[in-house]
C-alpha cells in the first residue's frame, strides 16, 4: 500500500463490548472534511479469547482501509503495538487504545506538534489544559501517579505522562523506533519516548481531553512491571565498558575483603578494634526489630534497663532495613561483609558515573578518578568496619541533582528528588552528609567567585530547588530526627579530645594499608587504624600541585582546588601545631567547633572531602593527556609535524607516568583479618537460657562488662540470636546532667571496678561497702547470671567475683559462672 497519509494502531484483547463503536467514531472522523486524504486502521487481535477478531473481520471486510493483524496468543500490549505499527504504510502513525478515552478528535492537537518539527507528539492527563472528563478511583490514580513518576525518572525525564494510550508519530522514526524495541508490556510506551530521546528525535507533550473508561486493562500493579521492565531494558542498554569498570570496582572491593570473605563468621578485623562486634550487633539488632515489629529507633537489649538510642546511633536503616533478610539467612556478620563490599563497589561507581555524566568524557580517566575517590587511604581505613563512611554512593547521586537544579529546567522535579536522596542518606548517614555538604559548599562558593555569570545564572533556582528539597526531605525525617536529638537516650554531642585534628605531616605520608605505608608513622599521626582519615601521600600532594598549575586557567580546576585547601586545613582541628617545632597555630575548625552539628564531629574527616576532589583532578589531568595525544597521533601523519608531535607525545606518556607513580604508593592492600574468638558454649549451645529468665527481663552479666575497649559480649548476644540483654555495651548514649555524648554506658561501681581488674591483672579485695555497691548494682541491671569467660587477668576476675559475691564460681560450658538470681 503507498500514498498513505494516515495510520491508526489499535491493539485490542478481549475488547468485544468496545470495538465495535470505537471502529465507527474513528472512521467516521477520518471520513469528515478536512480528514486525511488516505489513511488506514490496523486492529491488532492480541490473542482475544472473545468475539473481538470477528468484530474487527467484519470491518475489514466492509472496508478495505480497516485490516486485522490476528497476534496468535495473548503476548502484551508490546508486541501487538509492535505488530501493528510495523504493519503500516502512513506518513504519520497513530497509537490508540480500544476504549479511545482520548476522543479521536484530540487527534488535531498532536497534529499540530508534528507541523512544529516534532518527531512524535505525547497526549498527556498531566499537563496544563488537559480535561478529566471521568476520574479513575482516588486510589488507583494516586498509584499511578507514583507509578508514572518512577517510570518517568528511570527512563525518559520531562514527559510527564507517559502511559497514556494516544499518541502519533512520524511514520519512518516509529517503526524504526518499533522494529528497534523488545518489550511486550505495557513498558512499551515508555521504550519508544526513550528510542526517540536518545535519537535525539523531539518529542513534544500535548495536553487533552481524557476519561477513564470501565473495563480498562491497566491495573495499578502495572505500574510495577513497567518499571521492572524498564530497568532491565536500561541495564541491558549499559555499555560493555562500562559493565567493566563496575566489575573491576566489585572485584578490587571483593579483594580488599579477601581474607574476611573466606570465613566471615569466624574472621575478624584487628584493625577495626571492637567496631566490627558493634556494627554486625547493629545489624542483628535492626533485622530483629524488624521481624518482631518493635521500634527501629530505640533497643534495651543493650545497656539494660536504660537502652540505646539506635537512631543516635548510626545503625544505617537504610542498608540494615533491606539486609534484614541477608541477616535472617546468613547472620550480621555476612549481611555486615555484603554492605561494605557491595557498598564501596557501588561508591566508586556512583563516582564514575558522576565523572563520566559531569567533568571527563574519557572512561579511562574517569574510572581512575573514581577508584581514587573510593579507596583512597582514609576510605580504607574506614573500610575496616565503619560502613556509613565508605558506602556514600548516595553522595555523586546528591551532587549531579544539585547541578541540575543549577542547570534551572526543571526545578521542582530535581528539588524532590533531591530530597528523596538526602532523606534517604540520612539513614545511611548524617555527618557523610554533613561533610558532603560541606564539601559541596566550598566548591560552590569557590566557583561563584571565578564564574559570576554562571553563579548569577544559577542561584535562583538552586536556591528554589533546595528549598524544595527541604520541604520534602524535613517532613520525612522529622520524626526520627526528633527522636534522636530528644528521645529517650538521645545527647548534646559527643566530645573527641584535642587529637581528633590531622598533623599536617598525616596529609603527605602513608597510610598502614597503602603499598608504601608505614604502621609505626601512621599510628604516630593517628587516633588509631580506622582514623587515618589524611595519609594521601607526598607524590599525590605534588602530582595535584601540578596540575593545578597546568590547568590553572578552567574554572572547575580552581574551584577544586580551593575545596581541597579548604577541607584539608579544617582537618587540621581548631588548633595544630607546626611540625618539627613547638609552635601551635589555631585551625579554621575553631570556627566551626562549638556550632550545633559540627561540634560532633571528628574534625580530621573532613579530609575525606580531598578524595573525590582529587580524583576529579586526576581525571582531568588524564583526560587532558590522553585527548592531546590523540590530536597529536593524527597530527603526526601530516608532512612538517612529526617533531612537535613526538614532543608532546612524550609529554603525554611522561604524565601518565607521573600519574601511575603517584597513585602507586597509595595502592590498598587487604585489610587483615585473624580468627575470631570463639563464643563459650555457655551462650552459643544456650545453656544461658537456665539461668536468665527472660520473660522477667533478666540480664546476663558479662565480665567485664562490654564497652568500647572490649565489647566481644555484643558478638555473644548476636550468636545467641539476641536471646538476653546486656548491661553496659558499646554504642553512644548521655552522660550526666548535662546528657553529654559518651562511648558506652555511664560507668558504675562494678563496670568500674572490673575493667579495672582486667588491666591491671590484680584482685581485689572486698569490702563490705564493695558488696553493697555490687548487689545494687546487679539489682539495677535485673542481673540474672554472672559470666567469666577465660581472659588474660581471668584468676584475679574469679577471685574478686567469688569475695564479691560471696559464693564460688561455677565452671559451666567453657566459662565460670555466679548464679544472681533473686539477689541471690
Amino acid at each position: 500500500m503507498t500514498g498513505v497519509d494516515l495510520s491508526v494502531v489499535i491493539p485490542a484483547y478481549n475488547e468485544e463490548h468496545r470495538l465495535g463503536p470505537t471502529l465507527e467514531a474513528v472512521r467516521a472522523y477520518l471520513d469528515a472534511p478536512g480528514g486525511p486524504p488516505a489513511w488506514e486502521l490496523i486492529v491488532v487481535d492480541d490473542g482475544s479469547t472473545d468475539r473481538t477478531a470477528d468484530i474487527a473481520a467484519e470491518a475489514a471486510a466492509a472496508d478495505p482501509r480497516v485490516q486485522l493483524v490476528r497476534g496468535g496468543a495473548n503476548r502484551g500490549k508490546g508486541h501487538a503495538l509492535r505488530q501493528g505499527v510495523l504493519a503500516s504504510y502512513g506518513r504519520r502513525v497513530l497509537v490508540t487504545d480500544a476504549d479511545l478515552a482520548a476522543p479521536i478528535e484530540e487527534l488535531e492537537a498532536l497534529e499540530k506538534a508534528l507541523a512544529e518539527g516534532h518527531a512524535a507528539a505525547v497526549g498527556s492527563r498531566a499537563r496544563p489544559g488537559a480535561t478529566i472528563g471521568v476520574h479513575q478511583h482516588r486510589l488507583r490514580e494516586l498509584l499511578g501517579r507514583g507509578g508514572n513518576f518512577l517510570i518517568r525518572t528511570v527512563a525518559v525525564p520531562g514527559i510527564r505522562d507517559t502511559q497514556c494510550g494516544f499518541k502519533l508519530f512520524d511514520g519512518d522514526r516509529a517503526r524504526a523506533a518499533f522494529a528497534a524495541s523488545r518489550l511486550r508490556g505495557w513498558g512499551i510506551d515508555v521504550e519508544i519516548l526513550h528510542h526517540f530521546r536518545s535519537q535525539g528525535w523531539p518529542v513534544a507533550e500535548v495536553p487533552v481531553r481524557w476519561s477513564h473508561q470501565e473495563g480498562s486493562k491497566v491495573r495499578p500493579a502495572d505500574y510495577a512491571r513497567v518499571l521492572a521492565e524498564l530497568t532491565a531494558l536500561r541495564a541491558r542498554a549499559l555499555r560493555p565498558a562500562d559493565l567493566l569498570v563496575a566489575f573491576l570496582f566489585l572485584a578490587a572491593s571483593t579483594a580488599l575483603y579477601a581474607r574476611r570473605w573466606i570465613s566471615p563468621d569466624h574472621r575478624y578485623l584487628p584493625h577495626a578494634l571492637q567496631d566490627q562486634n558493634q556494627w554486625e550487633w547493629f545489624f542483628a539488632v535492626t533485622a530483629r526489630n524488624v521481624s518482631h515489629f518493635d521500634n527501629p529507633l530505640f533497643t534495651t537489649l543493650q545497656n539494660a534497663p536504660d537502652g540505646v538510642n539506635l537512631m543516635a546511633n548510626t545503625v544505617m536503616l537504610g542498608l540494615s532495613v533491606p539486609l534484614a533478610p541477608v541477616t535472617w539467612a546468613f547472620g550480621p556478620a555476612v549481611s555486615l561483609n555484603v554492605a561494605m563490599t557491595l557498598g564501596l563497589a557501588a561508591t566508586a561507581t556512583a563516582w564514575y558515573w558522576l565523572l563520566r555524566r559531569r567533568l571527563v568524557r574519557h572512561r579511562g580517566a574517569a574510572a581512575t578518578g573514581a577508584a581514587l575517590a573510593a579507596f583512597a587511604p582514609p576510605m580504607v581505613s574506614h573500610a575496616h568496619a565503619h560502613p556509613n563512611f565508605i558506602v556514600l554512593f548516595m553522595i555523586p547521586l546528591i551532587v549531579d541533582r544539585a547541578l541540575r537544579l543549577c542547570e534551572g529546567r526543571h526545578v521542582v522535579r530535581d528539588g524532590v528528588v533531591l530530597g528523596l536522596f538526602a532523606t534517604y542518606q540520612i539513614f545511611l548517614g548524617e555527618e557523610p552528609l554533613l561533610l558532603a555538604a560541606l564539601g559541596m559548599v566550598l566548591f560552590t562558593v569557590a566557583y561563584a567567585v571565578v564564574r559570576r555569570d554562571v553563579a548569577r545564572a544559577a542561584w535562583r533556582p538552586l536556591t528554589r530547588g533546595v528549598g524544595i528539597g527541604l520541604g520534602v526531605c524535613l517532613p520525612l525525617v522529622a520524626f526520627p530526627l526528633w527522636w534522636q536529638f530528644f528521645g529517650p537516650q538521645s545527647y548534646k554531642s559527643v566530645l573527641h579530645g584535642d587529637d581528633a585534628g590531622n598533623s599536617p605531616l598525616a596529609l603527605l605520608s602513608f597510610a598502614e594499608r597503602s603499598l608504601a605505608g608505614d604502621a609505626d608513622t601512621a599510628a604516630a599521626l593517628s587516633m588509631n587504624p580506622t582514623e587515618q582519615n589524611a595519609f594521601y601521600g607526598w607524590p599525590l600532594v605534588v602530582l595535584a600541585l601540578a596540575v593545578v598549575v597546568w590547568l590553572w586557567r578552567r574554572p572547575v580546576v580552581k574551584a577544586l582546588a580551593v575545596t581541597a585547601v579548604a577541607a584539608a586545613l579544617l582537618s587540621l582541628g581548631p588548633k595544630f601545631r607546626i611540625p618539627l617545632t613547638d609552635v601551635v597555630l589555631p585551625g579554621p575548625w575553631a570556627l566551626l567547633a562549638d556550632r550545633p552539628l559540627f561540634e560532633s564531629v571528628i574534625e580530621g574527616r573532613v579530609a575525606m572531602v580531598c578524595a573525590p576532589v582529587l580524583g576529579m583532578l586526576v581525571a582531568l589531568a588524564i583526560e587532558h593527556l590522553v585527548t592531546d595525544g590523540h590530536r597529536v597521533t593524527r597530527e603526526e601523519r601530516a608532512p612538517g609535524r612529526t617533531a612537535p608531535g613526538r614532543g608532546r607525545l612524550v609529554v603525554r606518556y611522561a604524565g601518565l607516568g607521573a600519574v601511575a607513580a603517584a597513585l602507586l604508593p597509595i595502592v590498598p592492600l587487604p585489610l587483615k583479618a585473624v580468627d575470631r574468638i570463639d563464643v563459650p558454649a555457655f551462650v552459643a549451645d544456650g545453656t544461658w537460657r537456665r539461668y536468665v529468665d527472660t520473660a522477667a527481663g533478666e540480664t546476663l552479666v558479662p565480665v567485664p562488662l562490654p564497652d568500647p575497649g572490649y565489647a566481644e559480649a555484643l558478638h555473644w548476644q548476636t550468636t545467641a540470636g539476641l536471646g538476653f540483654r546486656l548491661p553496659g555495651g558499646y554504642f553512644n548514649g548521655p552522660w550526666g546532667p548535662d546528657r553529654i555524648g559518651i562511648y558506652g554506658a555511664p560507668p558504675r561501681n562494678t563496670s568500674t571496678l572490673l575493667r579495672d581488674i582486667r588491666g591491671t591483672g590484680r584482685a581485689v579485695r572486698a569490702t563490705d561497702a564493695w558488696r553493697r555497691a555490687v548487689r545494687e548494682d546487679l539489682r539495677f541491671w535485673n542481673a540474672g547470671v554472672v559470666v567469666l569467660a577465660p581472659q588474660p587477668a581471668d584468676a584475679a576476675l574469679r577471685t574478686t567475683l567469688d569475695d564479691l559475691l560471696e559464693q564460688r564460681g561455677k565452671w559451666v560450658d567453657g566459662v565460670w559462672i555466679w548464679d544472681v538470681r533473686g539477689g541471690a
